[in-house]
């Protein structure tokens, strides 16, 4: 499958970026994708005198995710064997998702900050991803159907520099079929995830309950959607360029030039907007928030409040200004094993415990508790007054 081979997709290196790669990672869960693109980029590689990196991330969230690494293993002993330049890394999730957080969002976010780090370990500034041309297509509607922006629909980049790694995705025109027939010609054994039938995640459903009848009804549809997320790619390529020209004129290190900005179009106005306060949040900016500074900055003054910090506007000039470091609340050792009330003075709160004749929570339970602020996403609204009843 000569049309499937992972290193076609490799950029000419810029006077930039780093330009050694002796070392390839890639991603590699063990399922059919990543089983093909690892096996595929082992041959080529050992003909190019490269090693290979194969990253595979333990989510914890299956009964047989221990069964998966094992498999993972073997699969790279057998082939480091048999002369392929290869050799695994593994590394375990910690944590669970935050109440705000879906499974989804928290295994993605997580498994990307893992093969960041595996890749940056191994000395690896390319790490290779199997997605492919029906996964592209999957990504546009399901951006499409949460009402996504031009960045949402453009789905998955070929490639992307982040954090000093090219990221690329070299099947990613490639479909589902092609990478299916690599397989069978060489035999490749790989993992079935039983999560992939579970309806409860919005790809499984479009998988499942969507796709078939889309894809009987528009035989086209995959290749239509893959080749729309391009163009949607070019739209937002000449947004963040006319994004850069706009904010050269009317930023600087006084603020954002509202005045100025007005007197744009409402959606070059919006598209500048968007990409300065990206540039302050590292993150993209709520539609309503936009909105609301492009609807009430017609005094030339204002205030909003903005992730924990807060835009301030003054004499046309909008500022982005952060909070105050917030001093954590230290970690407490509790006793609750009796019914009351339990001041947290640290924590500027207390604990209620009341008794109660069904359900509840076992005093002896209570007896030994510690109380620390929450870490990871959210962490800033860990160090609340925490007051509970149990």
């Amino acid at each position: 499958m000569s049309a499937c081979k992972p290193m076609v997709a490799s950029p000419t290196p810029r006077a930039a970026e780093p330009q050694s790669r002796r070392c390839v990672a890639v991603a590699y869960s063990g399922g059919r994708d990543s089983t093909a693109l690892l096996h595929a980029t082992a041959r080529q590689a050992g003909e190019l005198g490269l090693e290979v990196v194969a990253l595979h991330v333990h989510h914890g969230l299956s009964a047989h995710a221990d069964d998966w690494l094992a498999h993972c293993e073997r699969q790279c002993e057998r082939w480091a064997a048999s002369g392929l330049p290869l050799r695994l890394l593994s590394r375990r999730l910690d944590g669970a998702p935050v109440a705000v957080q879906s499974v989804e969002a928290w295994a993605r976010e997580g498994r990307y900050a893992a093969l960041r780090a595996m890749a940056q370990a191994a000395g690896a500034d390319l790490l290779l991803l199997a997605q492919h041309r029906r996964d592209q297509a999957e990504t546009l509607l399901l951006q499409a159907l949460r009402g996504a922006g031009v960045a949402g629909l453009a789905a998955m980049p070929v490639q992307q520099w982040r954090d000093g790694l090219l990221w690329a995705r070299p099947w990613l025109a490639q479909p589902r079929e092609a990478i299916e027939a690599y397989l069978h010609a060489h035999g490749l054994d790989y993992i079935d995830d039983d999560s992939n039938g579970d309806p409860r995640y919005a790809r499984n459903r479009l998988r499942l309950q969507v796709w078939p009848g889309l894809s009987q009804a528009f035989p086209t549809a995959e290749a239509s959607l893959a080749q729309a997320a391009g163009w949607a790619q070019q739209a937002l390529a000449l947004q963040h360029e006319m994004a850069a020209a706009d904010l050269a004129q009317l930023a600087g290190p006084e603020g954002l030039d509202m005045a100025g900005l007005l007197t744009l179009s409402p959606a070059r106005a919006s598209n500048a907007l968007r990409a300065w306060l990206h540039a302050r949040l590292g993150r993209p900016a709520p539609a309503s928030l936009v909105q609301r500074l492009l609807h009430e900055s017609g005094t030339g003054q204002g205030a909003w409040p903005c992730a924990g910090a807060s835009l301030r506007l003054y004499r046309w000039r909008l500022q982005y200004v952060p909070a105050p470091a917030a001093t954590a609340a230290p970690v407490v050792e509790l006793n609750l094993g009796r019914p009351g009330v339990h001041p947290v003075p640290a924590w500027q709160g207390a604990w209620i415990v009341e008794s109660v004749e069904r359900g509840g929570v076992a005093a002896t339970r209570l007896a030994s508790l510690v109380m620390r602020p929450r870490e990871g996403a959210n962490s800033s609204s860990a160090t609340r007054p925490a007051r509970r009843a149990a």
